[in-house]
């Protein structure tokens, strides 16, 4: 199970909340089902946010489905079009595939209208979504959807793949075929020769450096443990069976 605290970008997780009742506070209006959270309180200190009490869901109304409805996670049990207003309902989320696209710490934490104030965001990508335009120049934002471990919902989060889980951001390996990198993320290397990234780095991987001073043995270990066999190619290869999309824009 992942610790709250514990998200890293190009992460794989299965993610769950047991459907939890509340009630129907609008029925399916502009491809949006409102009820009453559960979960959250109203934030009477507030200055800037007034909220009500209420989130609206996303919900597929038919025909192209906009961005905001196909990255949404959470679930109504009945489906929204069976619901109406003052319609007793559960809501949660079933167990999804997501894949982690950004990362951020809120100190201090953010104000949104309601407690607990989350102090994290972390967005998400359902299995089989990435970043893409439409035709009408819209467009899937790849930052996904956002949600807030810590902030009261019961999120549970297994962690199925984190690709060079081995490596921190801001590391510097040499590759086997000579080339320094710097590694800010499993889809973000970058080759200190200034050559493009081409195919990524030719393993197995010798750390140089961690947090800007030599590694310690124990870290070089890892690394080149981690690198032994296998490659790159195939690394990107395995993330994309599970997530059904694509690393990069």
């Amino acid at each position: 199970m992942l610790h709250e605290g514990d998200f890293r970008v190009g992460d794989v997780l299965s993610i769950a909340c047991p459907f939890t009742p509340t009630r129907v506070e609008r029925g399916v209006t502009w491809d949006v089902v409102s009820v009453r959270w559960p979960w959250w309180r109203i934030d009477p200190d507030s200055d800037f946010f007034h909220w009500n009490g209420v989130v609206a869901l996303g919900v597929d109304g038919g025909g192209r489905v906009p961005p905001e409805v196909e990255t949404e996670l959470f679930r109504t049990d009945p489906p929204p079009e069976q619901l109406k207003a003052g319609d007793v309902c559960r809501v949660g989320v079933p167990p999804t595939v997501v894949h982690v696209t950004a990362v951020d710490h809120h100190d201090p934490p953010l104000e949104t209208g309601w407690l607990p104030r989350p102090g994290l965001t972390v967005a998400v990508l359902r299995r089989g979504l990435s970043y893409r335009e439409f035709p009408d120049g819209s467009h899937l934002d790849g930052t996904g959807y956002g949600i807030h471990p810590g902030d009261g919902t019961p999120f549970t989060f297994e962690l199925l793949m984190r690709p060079y889980a081995f490596l921190r951001p801001g590391d510097e390996v040499a590759d086997a075929a000579g080339r320094a990198w710097r590694f800010d993320g499993p889809w973000d290397w970058s080759a200190f020769d200034g050559a493009g990234p081409g195919a990524g780095p030719a393993w197995p991987l010798v750390l140089l450096t961690r947090a800007g001073a030599p590694c310690s043995p124990a870290d070089a270990r890892a690394v080149a443990a981690g690198t032994a066999s296998g490659s790159h190619q195939e690394t990107v290869r395995r993330w994309m069976s599970l997530t059904d999309a694509s690393p990069t824009p």
